[in-house]
């Protein structure tokens, strides 16, 4: 979709069909046909109530009016999900090019241009790369054209903006695919594939990747631990946003940190097998780390990131590590497994001290990591948890910039009790059944040493959203937030398409 922004007034565009918001109390911005729009808001069949929609045709044109409630309670979200649902709309009117009229007088805080690009590509995301008839085919098996463009009017130039939507939207996007990919597609290696796509495309971005050799020369022997149940090749991936010489770089050296377990069994502590098929998602902490460092490349940010990602299969075979085994970590601490399902912080464990010695100033990890968590937020918030208060403001800064909801959680010392292990230094599962986000994010924190540091669980809100831009499937939570704090230890948030550009 070819996404563009004019200070033509939305009736003179090239658009088959104009949408315009309707703020309760306020009328029609712009009316045309001598109040025909008017018309349909005073007989009630337009309504300023929330994603109300109503159609009209006038002249040449189509017109979708969507109710935004009040002005008082109008924020980014709100448009992000008007213009998912005026797209479905759009679909139905078998609309080609559309334009977006931007409510006027907003705050300046407010990111209207960015919202209304997200949510009509997010919306518009399909994955039906399986599939041998795809949804919007006909009954001939003939592709039906979808909506082809998108404008965006607005009195102010808003492409800025714009674009730098388009290029976040789409990393999203390309997460979800990663998401969504089966795990006989998805495999660590072909994780390893898109990051060197990335780095093949981008200048700013280096790659190298570690395989099961790798992971026993740097002494990772949580990772490889996980990885020996599975005749699939894991893979330690590394990608460097380092931006050309000359270019001058602010902010300390960020060391973003995914979780990619392709595929979890949970190994010899076997899952149930009802929630088993989408256990492909568990990667969506890597999915997240990898398509930010595409986009935070594509829009040349003046930042150094530094993303290590962990990708692994967590099968059961018969080298797979047991219960009660005890494994020795990259930083010299040894862990009791107690519970093969709790493999993901022993992939982090590693990964989080390899970003270390790559010269991550300041760390944030993001993984699908506990059921708990989804039982404390369920699929509303990504769980936050810190030991650096300023680095923990920036980040919630970053999320709530990007229009993701994330929610502090605490760590004590004595949660970080609950983890010490009986024959070795750390059990992986307390066996107490309390607090098992905050004992997770506990074991995690005994690897990241003095760098300021944060854990993202992402296990409520990476899959099946429940919102009309990403209701099914992946969701790609956390791109956004990613490159939001890219941005901000950057300086580049205005410059990229922040409040002064809309």
């Amino acid at each position: 979709m070819r996404v563009t922004a004019t200070t033509e007034p939305a009736a003179s565009t090239a658009a088959d069909t104009v949408v315009i918001g309707l703020i309760e109390g306020e009328g029609v911005p712009h009316d045309v046909g001598d109040g025909a729009l008017g018309a349909l808001l005073a007989c009630g069949e337009a309504k300023a109530s929330r994603n109300h929609l109503a159609v009209t045709r006038v002249a040449d044109k189509r017109y979708v009016l969507v109710g935004l409630g009040a002005r008082e309670r109008l924020d980014d979200e709100v448009l992000r999900v008007a213009a998912a649902t005026a797209l479905g709309r759009l679909r139905e009117l078998g609309s080609r090019v559309a334009c977006w009229e931007l409510p006027h007088k907003l705050p300046a805080s407010a990111h209207s241009a960015r919202a209304i690009v997200e949510g009509t590509l997010l919306a518009a995301y399909r994955f039906d790369r399986f599939k041998s008839q795809r949804e919007e085919d006909d009954e001939n098996g003939n592709a039906a054209a979808g909506l082809e463009a998108l404008i965006l009017s607005d009195h102010e130039d808003r492409s800025a903006a714009v674009a730098r939507a388009v290029v976040v939207a789409e990393a999203v996007n390309a997460a979800r695919d990663l998401q969504n990919t089966p795990a006989n597609h998805m495999t660590p290696t072909a994780l390893g594939d898109r990051a060197a796509e990335l780095a093949a495309t981008h200048a700013s971005l280096s790659f190298e990747v570690h395989g099961r050799d790798g992971l026993r020369e740097l002494g990772m022997g949580a990772f490889a631990a996980v990885a020996q149940g599975s005749d699939e090749e894991p893979a330690l991936i590394v990608l460097r946003h380092t931006p050309p010489g000359g270019v001058e770089v602010a902010g300390p050296t960020l060391g973003y940190v995914g979780k990619a377990v392709t595929f979890d069994s949970g190994g010899i502590s076997i899952k149930p097998s009802a929630s088993m098929a989408d256990m492909k998602f568990d990667m969506s902490g890597g999915a997240a780390v990898l398509e930010a460092m595409g986009a935070i490349a594509a829009l040349e940010l003046p930042v150094r990131v530094i993303a290590v990602i962990g990708a692994t299969e967590n099968l059961l075979n018969g080298g797979a590590m047991k219960p009660g085994d005890v494994i020795t970590t990259a930083n010299g601490l040894t862990v009791q497994v107690d519970n093969t399902d709790a493999e993901g912080r022993l992939v982090l464990a590693d990964c989080l001290h390899h970003a270390i010695t790559l010269g991550a100033q300041r760390l944030v990890d993001a993984a699908t990591l506990t059921g708990a968590i989804v039982v404390a937020l369920g699929k509303v918030h990504s769980g936050l948890f810190a030991d650096d208060e300023a680095w923990a403001a920036e980040i919630a800064a970053a999320a709530e910039d990007a229009g993701e909801m994330v929610w502090r959680m605490p760590l004590h010392e004595r949660y970080a009790e609950l983890v010490k292990g009986q024959t070795a230094d750390l059990t992986n599962s307390p066996p107490a059944r309390t607090g098992g986000a905050v004992t997770a994010a506990e074991f995690l924190h005994r690897f990241t040493g003095d760098v300021p540091w944060a854990h993202l669980d992402i296990a409520g809100t990476a899959w099946d959203g429940g919102r009309p831009y990403a209701a099914k499937g992946g969701t790609g939570v956390l791109v956004r937030t990613f490159v939001a704090l890219a941005e901000r230890a950057g300086g580049a948030g205005a410059a990229a398409g922040g409040p002064a550009a809309g």
